[in-house]
């Protein structure tokens, strides 16, 4: 069990910044189906030598619409989670680590307490490096690659219904499709019972199909975060597969 500083935009196009301090579970579990490790925790439905298809889960972060902010007057927006399939292909898997391209879909779920709704969906292919695991340097991650959304997807960010509209704010209905193209960095270490992680992510919103909406701000996003967890135990077996 850890902590995790992250500093994450609202939402991308957002040039306001918050920060968050969540509890950070560290399990590495390597079964047959299930497996949670630096990949994240992933339900392997196929397995070959080059192909992979496993569960794929994201999400996004509340949206409060502040009384000085592109929102202002405009409801806040429930957090978001991301979940679906992810199809990777083993391109190469050279000596100093395994170059995949991955074509992760999922369906994005507005939760909030008392509903779950279908906001449409969101595709990020990427081409992603990872260094092979090991406990005496640091594993490291890279991914890029663009980002594809459908018109629902996009609108529950960046629409302005007529009634939200303002002379600063004109009403505006997105479009679905290209979303950006975004750049992954992330690096984690396994020294005795602690573990340290961190990331780096970048967006570049430029050419989006809603980059005209009065609710971007910038067409840059950065995000970024920290962790660090104390290992309590772990089990006397260990798995003779490497990931």
């Amino acid at each position: 069990m850890g902590v995790a500083p992250l500093s994450l935009p609202e939402y991308r196009g957002s040039s306001r910044q918050r920060q968050y301090l969540l509890p950070l579970p560290y399990l590495v579990y390597r079964g047959d189906f299930l497996r949670v490790d630096r990949g994240g925790m992933r339900a392997l439905f196929i397995d070959t030598t080059r192909l992979e298809l496993d569960f794929s889960i994201g999400g996004m972060v509340p949206v409060r619409s502040s009384d000085d902010g592109p929102r202002t007057g405009m409801p806040d927006l429930d957090p978001m989670l991301e979940a679906g399939v992810s199809v990777g292909w083993i391109l190469a898997q050279p000596e100093f680590g395994k170059i995949r391209l991955r074509l992760p879909l999922r369906a994005g779920i507005a939760i909030s307490l008392d509903s779950f709704k279908h906001q449409g969906w969101k595709a990020e292919p990427q081409l992603h490096f990872e260094s092979p695991d090991s406990r005496d340097r640091w594993n490291v991650s890279l991914a890029t690659g663009p980002v594809f959304a459908d018109r629902r997807y996009h609108n529950y960010y960046y629409r302005v219904g007529e009634e939200f509209a303002t002379p600063e704010r004109p009403a505006y209905e997105a479009r679905g499709g290209y979303s950006g193209w975004h750049f992954v960095a992330a690096a984690s270490r396994r020294l005795e019972n602690v573990w340290i992680g961190a990331f780096l992510r970048y967006d570049d919103l430029s050419g989006s199909r809603f980059q005209d909406s009065p609710l971007v701000e910038t067409r840059r996003a950065v995000m970024g975060g920290l962790g660090i967890a104390w290992i309590f135990d772990s089990s006397s077996r260990r798995t003779s597969t490497t990931f």
